[in-house]
């Protein structure tokens, strides 16, 4: 039986088959198209094609995709969300959507309310909530939205009010409902962002769901099928269509979680080096470090996890622009490679001209090696050394030699020596490393929570945060008996007035097949 993993990517769709092993044993790249749909399906053909695998063999599905975090960005296919923050008396100064960009809140035409409600952050009440004063909102909301989030003050403390009003607004709009508590963490305004930019995605779920189950019912494939999360591991269709925003950013953990595989490294800085831009992320103990900071999405400022990943402007289609002095980038060819770079009878110099000038032989398939000046190679390679090794020190935690896995398809640009690495290591099958990493398919669980002190012990706080992870991989159909922590955070808060913890805790495990 065998694993199929799809990476949508802005230029190309790339699709891996695993065996059993997680070997991978045949992998393609083809165009991303408008139609996400029919670009997926020609993908699948000609993987199924190239490695005469039966589709009847394939029993699970993996699909990494950056349809939210474009529909985001390009402010398209968004629903109208309705909001209501369980809240007063407090929190009434302070409106909800403050500092986004104009332009997206006006796209996507949102009611808000603040209604009673909220806790404390030791779980006490600041005001039971008013079915009667949801109800209203709800009606006030009626035919105007087509989502709505819920956002009660420290929620993730105590979500009983959260999922109560949630039923009243199901049962008066029967619209798709979000709770803040299920998407971010302790801080009131990043996570109603976070939970109103997940409503906003329900639309735009359904339909990218909708189009990777008509190419797999046209390549004949009835396999389970799950979506890529970006903290590398899985959800479900019922759980992804739920969270869209947690797809948000799996494009580089999917290759991290790939080139942890591919090159057997637990801990290593990760080089993703595609045709526009390079990604740069830490892989610790096998997993995407998850990023400390305040996560900005198309203007707005989150809190829900992310990858901590850097992207610079330096990719294979990447300009080099000769003048006094040489400037690569940012600017790219990106698709355009194939007609306007020296390597394919343009007349524009890029990154991975450089890579391949005067050689005899090289990897880059339908290129031919221009003849360059042996200087301005020199002085181009240079410059692309400089900006690779001063973006792999921002990632860096301390100033001692790491190794450093290189995939990607322009990963053929960088340099094999570079300052403040070990090593560098290129795996077999790098340039498929993002549909190999989503074809892994590990399942994983977490909490987020306060915990107070008192009474009880931190250990015993910390354990009974793992037990509840391990239930929600376990729901999310992880294998019990597989399951190990993958990160125990626990963050004294001194600035409250009994002794409380924010505990945060993870764990994964493979997948129930």
């Amino acid at each position: 039986m065998y694993r199929l993993g799809i990476d949508v990517g802005g230029t190309n769709t790339d699709c891996a088959i695993l065996d059993e092993h997680l070997h991978c044993v045949g992998k393609v790249k083809s165009p991303t198209m408008e139609d996400v749909s029919q670009g997926i399906h020609l993908a699948i053909q000609k993987v199924l094609q190239e490695t005469k695998i039966s589709a009847e063999k394939i029993n699970v599905v993996m699909l990494g995709t950056t349809h939210c975090t474009n529909a985001i960005v390009q402010r398209k296919e968004l629903s109208k969300v309705g909001i209501i923050r369980l809240a007063k008396p407090a929190t009434t100064s302070v409106e909800p959507m403050i500092g986004w960009p104009k332009d997206l809140a006006e796209k996507m035409d949102c009611s808000s309310f603040v209604v009673a409600g909220g806790y404390e952050y030791n779980g006490d009440k600041i005001a039971e909530i008013s079915e009667s004063e949801i109800r209203l909102a709800c009606q006030k909301m009626k035919g105007k939205v087509e989502a709505v989030a819920v956002v009660g003050v420290f929620s993730p403390v105590n979500n009983d009010q959260e999922r109560k009003a949630g039923e009243i607004v199901t049962q008066e709009l029967d619209v798709p409902v979000t709770l803040s508590s299920e998407i971010g963490s302790v801080g009131l305004l990043e996570r109603e962002n976070a939970s109103i930019l997940n409503a906003a995605l329900t639309k735009t779920i359904v339909e990218m769901i909708h189009g990777l189950q008509q190419a797999l019912t046209k390549n004949s494939i009835t396999a389970d099928v799950y979506i890529c999360q970006n903290d590398g591991t899985l959800m479900n269709l019922s759980k992804a269509l739920s969270y869209p925003v947690l797809t948000i950013g799996c494009g580089p953990t999917n290759s991290i979680r790939g080139a942890a595989h591919l090159s057997g490294l637990k801990n290593a800085l990760v080089v993703d080096v595609g045709g526009t831009t390079t990604d740069i992320g830490v892989l610790k103990n096998g997993f995407p470090r998850e990023s400390s900071l305040a996560t900005v999405i198309g203007g707005i400022r989150t809190n829900f996890r992310m990858p901590d990943v850097l992207s610079i402007g330096l990719g294979g289609g990447t300009i080099v622009h000769q003048g006094e002095a040489i400037k690569v980038g940012p600017e790219s060819l990106g698709y355009r490679i194939l007609e306007e770079s020296l390597a394919f009878g343009g007349q524009t110099l890029c990154a991975t001209d450089i890579a391949i000038a005067n050689c005899s032989q090289h990897e880059v398939t339908g290129a031919k090696s221009p003849q360059l000046d042996t200087q301005l190679v020199a002085e181009v390679k240079a410059e692309i050394k400089e900006l690779i090794e001063e973006a792999i020190d921002q990632m860096k935690t301390d100033s001692g030699e790491v190794p450093v896995v290189l995939v990607g398809g322009g990963s053929i640009i960088l340099p094999q020596e570079m300052a403040g690495v070990s090593e560098v290591v290129i795996p077999e099958n790098y340039d498929a490393a993002n549909a190999i990493g989503a074809a892994l398919g590990e399942v994983s669980g977490e909490i987020n929570s306060i915990y107070s002190l008192e009474g009880t012990t931190q250990e015993a706080v910390v354990a009974k945060a793992l037990q509840t992870a391990e239930k929600e991989a376990i729901k999310s159909g992880a294998i019990a008996e597989h399951l190990v922590p993958i990160s125990i955070e626990v963050i004294p808060l001194a600035y409250l007035s009994k002794q409380a913890v924010n505990v945060k805790a993870k764990v994964a495990g493979k997948l129930k097949l």
